[in-house]
């Protein structure tokens, strides 16, 4: 009988799986911004979310180091404290598209709908396929990416870690975000990873478990909910003026 001083040989190795994609989490200080870069490794096909313009040359790099082929630039709402990477991506990557809600009132080239898809890589070997899911109430044109593959959601500023979006500006309405998040987002499968576009306490992520038992905003009914969101007095984003503009 063999001792626990065998040798590594007398056990069969299971053989390493090949990756069939990659997943980034990149940070922003400034703005304390997070955003994702999504790829399929078969294919080298890539997507960005909520790229900030201030970090577009570390993400050029990454995505270049990588041989990755940027397909789209990808934003969850018309940003309100920094100015979105997409401009300057494309200019970097020409094939690369830039792709918001059709609801947001901003240019771009790809305009999505309720319950669409963006997908990169090739159909029926390992593509990545986002849902997209309209959330508004934090702004009028906020979308929510969900990636079924890898039980993950990317909610933009719709709900964040313990906390949710802002509604007294730029389209906001308390009541439509608490129906964008507990009939499009709280009823995904508890298990699913939640990646806001920030994060003040150093948080990388949560799952919709962990937000419909802790969020103490969203575990209150509709009209505490809405009571707690007006007297939140909040002071604008510092580069709201600059932002909204160059974003739209």
């Amino acid at each position: 009988m063999c001792s626990i001083f065998c040798s590594r040989n007398n056990y069969a190795v299971e053989p390493k799986s090949i990756p069939q994609y990659l997943f980034r989490q990149l940070f922003e200080n400034e703005s304390s911004t997070y955003t994702y870069l999504l790829a399929d490794l078969a294919t080298k096909q890539a997507l960005i979310i909520d790229p900030v313009v201030d970090t577009v040359e570390r993400d050029a790099k990454l995505i270049q180091q990588l041989g990755l082929k940027l397909r789209y630039a990808v934003n969850t709402h018309v940003h309100a404290d920094h100015i979105t990477g997409s401009g300057e991506l494309k200019k970097k990557f020409p094939d690369c598209k830039s792709v918001i809600s059709n609801a947001s009132g901003a240019k771009a080239d790809i305009y999505m709908k309720d319950g669409e898809l963006i997908q990169i890589g090739e159909t029926g070997k390992t593509p990545v396929i986002l849902e997209c899911r309209a959330t508004p109430g934090h702004t009028n044109g906020c979308m929510s990416f969900v990636w079924h593959k890898n039980t993950s959601v990317f909610t933009g500023d719709t709900l964040l870690i313990r906390g949710c979006g802002r509604t007294d500006f730029q389209q906001g309405s308390s009541d439509k975000l608490y129906t964008s998040i507990q009939t499009k987002l709280f009823t995904l499968p508890d298990d699913y990873r939640v990646y806001p576009a920030h994060d003040y306490t150093g948080q990388l992520y949560s799952s919709i478990l962990e937000e419909k038992t802790h969020n103490s905003r969203l575990t209150k009914s509709r009209d505490e909910f809405i009571q707690i969101m007006a007297n939140l007095k909040l002071s604008h984003p510092k580069q709201i003026d600059k932002a909204l503009p160059a974003n739209l």
